[in-house]
């Protein structure tokens, strides 16, 4: 297929886009709203390219996407806006979250549907669920997306790793973020994370990027980096014929798809007008990739599509500084990590656990003042002692208390609580134009100093009667290393020494993305205000609206990082036996045969619509930094603690918690390859052949 490039200043070679390709990120402007859809016929216009699929999005959703197309038959071509693949996928931990999968059936772990709908319709729709309705409170719409999922989330996972797309390793020890519901009746068993990633599972979405674009480059799928797409183009009938877009050099491309747009392109975290006007709390930035500024919702809104959830976001807490530097490195922090460690707001108070989960944990940043008309936690101070920061630093998972010779410029210190209050007061200064000129409160010192020793009585305990933090086992998962203490109850929980070194740090609410956009049905079509689908016009991942979702509580989990627990859910199927342009996909599935080559050499009559359009949700933004070889351990002093899974192992057996060593031998796998999964159906034909069914997001923390 001809790569030619064209641009109104002129041709552009091979070669430049090979150059141009290589090159570093292009500067990402914001999204212009207003534009409107090409409308010529499909012979009329000039085109650059031509494919059966144009995938907009080189993240885990992208990917997916043009490989399922591939695997189909068709021919496909990626399109990523920024100078490097992976999107947000690249930032994340990965962990996916697969309801009903083949390595919890092989354990003897029962997931039926029914309960699993329930537990879903419990968390996404906790104001309308009835446990005695048909659809325990779902609309029609909501309750088949989420069915979509169970149906489709594991045999796409399973055609992924059958084809060496992305292999993977099951974690059957992680809990459920809401495993103490009774409506959960799989707490633990449906998370798997790419084979390769090492044993704190941080780098799953960088293993999962390379698995799949190797797998996409070694299928014939062009990966064309520094393509800014800016209109979605129609032909006279309405129906979506390609996609033009600006490369680095500014030049103009135009790519025809012959049978479907799929975008992939994540959510408006980075777009500072929609997140002002749409989201529905003090929101100050986030850590998807600085790419994702929401690009799609224009273009859709301008071919009338219907938007949805536009007011929600999978939050987390981060860091002040970096959210308003726009560093690009910058996570959420999916673990608060050490035991003598606490959130106080500007008024001195201890006022939330912090070891919620946290998209829980960020939207209690949102609470309104209403007798003072203010956000009394816009800006929380995280406040840890010297032992803290020996033994919990670390820099995964958006931690706050990191390594010596590491980025800790968020990281506030003093001798004496005296003296970290002032440096704190300082810092607090610095920010007062983006903060609406929050300040510490006159009785700040003394209010703190009440906070812990509050703190300090639960902590000998092990029984914080306040907000109850580490009482329930995903507190436990995401607590990260802590020293070891033989004999106590409560490992989230150690008392704050009585004297200094002290260390802050400031926090406020971000998104891990958006999620809101244009409606999608469950074959991924996206939908206009009549709720019919816009002809050859898909959408998966955060650039699309979630089936459901809600202010506080539940958040899908998603490809690529953490999320709180199973609720919006964005599921795409196959179309019903008689849907119109049946197309070789549904002939694949009826005959169980491959495609041979040259199989799609062009639309056939009726054709046009690519129904099966799998959705794999690129997500979690965490920091993907290789983390400095840490000092030499001085003789004596205690390791610190084991990796959560053997913690919460030995945590279920009433066993004491052990040290770091416990860690490495809970990881060792002999031959470095045990609990791998082979993806292959050995001896079940008929699943390998239903596995080109799915079209559901296979959704992860």
């Amino acid at each position: 297929m001809a790569d030619r490039i064209r641009s109104d200043a002129g041709a552009a070679s091979r070669r430049r886009f090979m150059q141009q390709a290589g090159a570093g990120s292009a500067a990402v402007a914001a999204a212009t709203l207003g534009l409107a859809p090409q409308e010529a016929d499909a012979a009329a216009q000039a085109f650059d390219g031509s494919y059966d699929v144009v995938v907009c999005g080189s993240g885990c959703g992208g990917l997916a996407s043009a490989l399922f197309a591939r695997w189909q038959g068709n021919g496909a071509v990626i399109l990523e806006k920024a100078g490097s693949i992976g999107g947000t996928t690249s930032k994340a931990a990965f962990w996916y979250w697969v309801p009903n999968n083949e390595a919890m059936k092989k354990a003897g772990i029962a997931d039926p549907k029914p309960d699993f709908l329930k537990y879903v319709a419990r968390l996404s729709n906790p104001q309308g669920y009835d446990a005695a309705h048909p659809r325990f409170g779902l609309t029609p719409w909501e309750y088949e997306m989420c069915s979509a999922f169970y149906d489709s989330a594991s045999p796409a996972a399973e055609l992924l790793a059958a084809k060496g797309a992305l292999p993977y390793r099951h974690v059957a020890d992680v809990p459920d973020y809401f495993a103490e519901l009774p409506e959960d009746k799989a707490p633990k068993g449906r998370v798997l994370v790419p084979k390769d990633a090492i044993p704190s599972m941080s780098d799953g979405g960088l293993v999962a990027v390379r698995t799949m674009s190797t797998k996409a480059r070694a299928e014939g799928i062009p990966i064309r980096t520094g393509m800014r797409v800016t209109k979605i183009l129609q032909d006279k009938s309405g129906r979506v014929i390609g996609v033009e877009a600006r490369d680095e050099l500014d030049a103009t491309v135009r790519l025809r798809a012959r049978k479907a747009v799929i975008f992939a392109t994540g959510g408006f975290t980075h777009n500072a007008e929609l997140r002002k006007n749409f989201l529905n709390g003090p929101i100050y930035g986030g850590c998807a990739a600085p790419s994702n500024e929401g690009d799609f919702v224009p273009m859709a809104g301008a071919l009338g599509a219907q938007l949805r959830n536009m007011n929600y976001a999978w939050t987390c807490p981060i860091p002040l500084e970096k959210a308003i530097a726009k560093d690009g490195s910058i996570s959420g922090m999916f673990s608060v990590a050490g035991d003598s460690m606490l959130f106080v707001n500007k008024y001195g108070r201890r006022n939330v656990n912090e070891k919620l989960q946290y998209n829980e944990l960020a939207q209690t940043f949102f609470e309104w003042d209403g007798a003072r008309a203010e956000y009394p936690n816009l800006v929380r101070i995280a406040v840890w002692d010297q032992r803290s920061q020996q033994h919990s630093a670390s820099a995964e998972y958006g931690r706050l208390i990191v390594p010596s010779g590491t980025d800790d410029r968020h990281v506030i210190k003093g001798a004496t609580l005296a003296e970290l209050a002032h440096a704190i007061d300082e810092r607090m200064a610095k920010y007062a134009g983006v903060t609406g000129g929050a300040k510490l409160a006159p009785d700040f010192l003394p209010n703190l100093q009440a906070a812990i020793a509050r703190f300090n009585q639960f902590a000998k305990t092990g029984k914080d009667l306040d907000f109850q933090r580490g009482e329930r086992i995903v507190e436990q998962l995401f607590n990260g290393d802590v020293k070891q203490e033989p004999g106590r109850s409560n490992p989230t929980m150690w008392p704050l020494a009585d004297a200094g070194p002290y260390y802050a740090a400031l926090v406020v609410a971000g998104t891990l993305d958006t999620k809101g956009g244009p409606k999608t049905d469950t074959h991924g079509r996206v939908l206009d205000a009549a709720d019919k689908p816009i002809p050859g016009l898909y959408g998966v991942g955060n650039c699309v609206a979630s089936a459901r979702a809600v202010p506080t509580g539940p958040a899908a989990r998603r490809w690529g990082r953490s999320s709180p627990s199973p609720t919006a859910r964005r599921t795409r199927r196959m179309p019903k036996a008689g849907a119109p342009h049946e197309d070789l996909a549904r002939s694949l599935v009826r005959t169980g045969r491959e495609p041979g080559p040259g199989a799609i050499a062009g639309p056939a009559p009726g054709a046009n619509e690519l129904h099966p359009v799998p959705q794999l949700r690129q997500g979690r933004a965490a920091r993907r930094r290789p983390q400095p070889a840490r000092p030499a351990r001085q003789a004596g002093r205690e390791q610190p603690g084991l990796h959560f899974l053997e913690a919460i192992r030995r945590r279920d057996e009433g066993q004491d918690l052990g040290s770091r060593a416990a860690r490495q031998v809970a990881h060792r796998r002999p031959g470095g390859r045990a609990g791998q999964h082979d993806g292959l159906f050995p001896g079940r034909p008929e699943e390998a052949r239903r596995a080109h069914r799915v079209h559901a997001i296979t959704q992860v923390k």
